[in-house]
């Protein structure tokens, strides 16, 4: 549980850092850490919390005693719930409570150090434009991109990539933005820009090593699923964390 052990975040930008920590805590504990997190949740015990922490990171505890709270509390009991209904089908519900804990939490700061309409409109904008855990854990930010993932990305039997990209399993790569006569920059057409990272959740930046898994298909930074370009490269079949972690367990 949190008593709130990391800096109060009082401006707009500190709370939406707070919000981007604790965001990449879940969603941690969701995909790269699924195995683990589904192991703690355990039906037998009390009623438990998921919480995501500001410096990324994820706890199973139990709630939190005083009343009230320094802090909005996650979902309780959401342990109770694992063994009686599809594991996907679990992950999603934790992650849609995540999602309005989340938010929860970034406007308490906002109203407990006075934010007025604008800050509050910056502070959603900011938040609004990260896609929801629910979105990552599923899947459903990638569903947009499925016809030009199709197209654009790497078979998945042959590890085929763009034309524009290096021939190196599992690498994604950035290409630079072309330009036009006048010399600005033009927007590529395809979703280069919109892959999000599996386990993370951030966009796909310029200049970064990802893979792919190649059972779902999403992707990954290389360091948030510790595969270096030189390992990429000896890999035949590539499962990620989540995967690997399922197989095991069936």
């Amino acid at each position: 549980m949190e008593g709130i052990p990391h800096p109060i975040p009082r401006t707009v930008e500190e709370v939406f850092n707070d919000f981007k920590g604790r965001r990449a805590g879940l969603i941690k504990a969701l995909t790269a850490d699924v195995d683990k997190f589904y192991q703690q949740c355990d039906p037998e015990k009390e009623n438990l919390c998921l919480y995501g922490l500001p410096n990324e990171t994820w706890e199973v505890n139990l709630p939190v005693e005083e009343v009230p709270p320094e802090l909005p509390e996650p979902a309780l009991g959401i342990n109770f719930a694992r063994d009686g209904m599809q594991e996907k089908d679990w992950l999603s519900l934790v992650a849609v409570h995540g999602d309005s804990w989340l938010l929860s939490v970034a406007f308490y700061f906002g109203a407990r150090f006075g934010f007025g309409k604008s800050e509050r409109k910056r502070l959603f904008q900011m938040i609004n434009d990260l896609p929801t855990v629910f979105e990552v854990v599923t899947g459903a930010a990638k569903q947009a991109r499925d016809a030009a993932h199709n197209n654009s990305s790497k078979s998945k039997s042959s590890g085929k990539f763009r034309q524009s990209e290096p021939q190196h399993k599992g690498v994604k790569v950035s290409t630079p933005k072309e330009e036009d006569e006048s010399g600005e920059e033009v927007e590529e057409e395809d979703e280069q820009g919109a892959t999000l990272c599996g386990a993370c959740g951030d966009n796909y930046g310029q200049d970064e090593f990802w893979i792919c898994c190649d059972v779902c298909e999403k992707w990954f930074h290389g360091k948030c699923v510790k595969i270096t370009p030189a390992k990429a490269e000896h890999i035949k079949q590539y499962k990620c964390p989540s995967c690997s972690n399922k197989r095991a367990r069936v």
